[in-house]
């Protein structure tokens, strides 16, 4: 099998679905706005809209929230679906409960590494480890409408082309640790390889290799 054909059958491992929203995530984490428009305008066609929905909102964790205003709303214009009315994971009112289901989604994405993750964050600052908590893992990526799998493999796509990789080894275990295959990050690292130059995908491709014991 040539390295063209190896490329398409890890791609193809990814239903058009998630490979669109993998893809999304990374434009809008780097893209510029016409990038990012395209994106939307071919994961409308192909990706469940809440998902959708879920990956703009959780984009301001990676991308920050210019980006993530600005794709919402691009993603209001061309998907045409308005906004709802009201949010009920944004009226908990309850931080017991963010926090009860970020330390669970954590533990589930950290698994092994939970622990000394969250030394490590305290050491820096424990604000910061109560905000990856309660906001990170409980009210962004703790949130119904997407699976957890789905997110860390946006999450890997963000991180690769971001060029954050001490968050991208964590998310590499993490999309593992949450159900996916190593053929699906596979597939999600070929869905980006244009958005980075050959020696940034080099050293993603690298790091994957590590984290997989190769």
């Amino acid at each position: 099998m040539t390295e063209t054909e190896t490329g398409l059958a890890n791609l193809a491992v990814l239903d058009a679905a998630t490979a669109e929203l993998v893809r999304l995530a990374a434009v809008i984490t780097v893209g510029d706005e016409a990038d990012v428009r395209e994106a939307l305008e071919r994961a409308v066609l192909a990706t469940p809209h809440e998902w959708i929905e879920e990956l703009i909102l959780q984009s301001y964790l990676f991308a920050g929230f210019p980006r993530t205003l600005n794709a919402a709303r691009d993603w209001r214009r061309i998907s045409g679906r308005p906004a709802p009315a009201a949010d009920e994971e944004t009226e908990i009112g309850d931080l017991d409960s963010w926090q009860q289901r970020g330390e669970a989604t954590c533990a589930t994405v950290y698994g092994p590494f939970y622990d000394g993750l969250r030394h490590n964050i305290r050491t820096l600052h424990p604000a910061l480890d109560s905000w990856m908590i309660v906001d990170g893992y409980g009210k962004v990526l703790g949130r119904p409408g997407l699976d957890l799998k789905r997110r860390e493999l946006c999450i890997v796509a963000c991180c690769a082309v971001a060029r954050q990789s001490r968050q991208l080894h964590s998310h590499l275990h993490g999309a593992l640790h949450a159900g996916a295959t190593v053929a699906e990050v596979n597939g999600t690292l070929d869905a980006i390889e244009d958005l980075l130059d050959a020696d940034g995908m080099r050293g993603v491709r690298f790091l994957w290799a590590r984290v997989r014991g190769k």
